[in-house]
């Protein structure tokens, strides 16, 4: 069951170690197939190098192995929850990278300061409050889910434009329309990440970018009216 969906999860897992946002098993990445409602994602605690698609988990939106020998990934009920808020999320990616989790453990959105961000996020990365002792005795991983998708429709930030998150105190999750475009931008949040903590440390004043710049990166890869690539 959903054989090519395993493997592109399978492939984007892997590409986590290669591009340094993971060490040991802290990081995983699912991919939803919207048809069937079903999401593939990966194995809890298998280290990267002992897994095959053949490990990967099936799961539905109600949280129901579907199909696996292993235990799915101890956030799936976050990535449930982000796959049924944002409806134009196919793929998702957790992480604790090392810079941008270390602005979700000081408790800070990453600024926009320069075109690299802009061309991959409209604004600010926002980062979002601490679970309350009670949301987190309830449903830890599931309530995470639901105050990320609550915070995007209370700052009225889009997901498609704004493809990632902070929350405090822990790491870092992404997404894109496919498991391969999740980690692509999970990347760049770790670039953006770390290049913002340099800019604050060369200049402890600076400011974010001009509205207008932010635009002009940001819409020039994104919409309508975009003309970058060969497209």
């Amino acid at each position: 069951m959903l054989e090519e969906l395993k493997k592109k999860v399978y492939e984007a897992n892997i590409l986590l170690p290669k591009y340094g946002l993971v060490t040991f098993t802290w990081g995983n990445v699912s991919a939803i197939d919207r048809e069937s409602g079903y999401f593939v994602i990966k194995p809890s605690g298998v280290e990267y190098e002992d897994m095959g698609p053949e490990d990967m988990v099936i799961m539905d939106l109600d949280g129901n192995k579907v199909e696996g020998n292993l235990n799915p990934s101890s956030d799936t009920a976050t990535h449930i929850e982000i796959y049924k808020g944002f409806k134009e999320v196919g793929g998702i990616v957790h992480t604790h990278s090392s810079y941008a989790t270390s602005w979700a453990q000081a408790g800070r959105g990453i600024p926009c300061y320069g075109t690299t961000h802009a061309d991959y996020f409209y604004g600010e990365i926002p980062c979002v409050r601490n679970l309350s002792k009670e949301e987190i005795e309830e449903a830890y991983e599931k309530n995470t889910g639901v105050l990320i998708v609550s915070e995007f429709e209370r700052l009225k930030k889009d997901p498609v434009a704004v493809p990632a998150v902070l929350c405090k105190n822990h790491g870092v999750f992404a997404w894109g329309k496919d498991a391969h475009a999740a980690v692509h931008n999970a990347v760049v949040t770790e670039e953006v990440a770390k290049m913002a903590y340099r800019c604050e440390l060369i200049n402890g004043e600076v400011k974010a970018a001009p509205q207008e710049l932010q635009d002009k990166h940001y819409y020039r890869k994104h919409g309508a009216n975009a003309y970058y690539g060969q497209n």
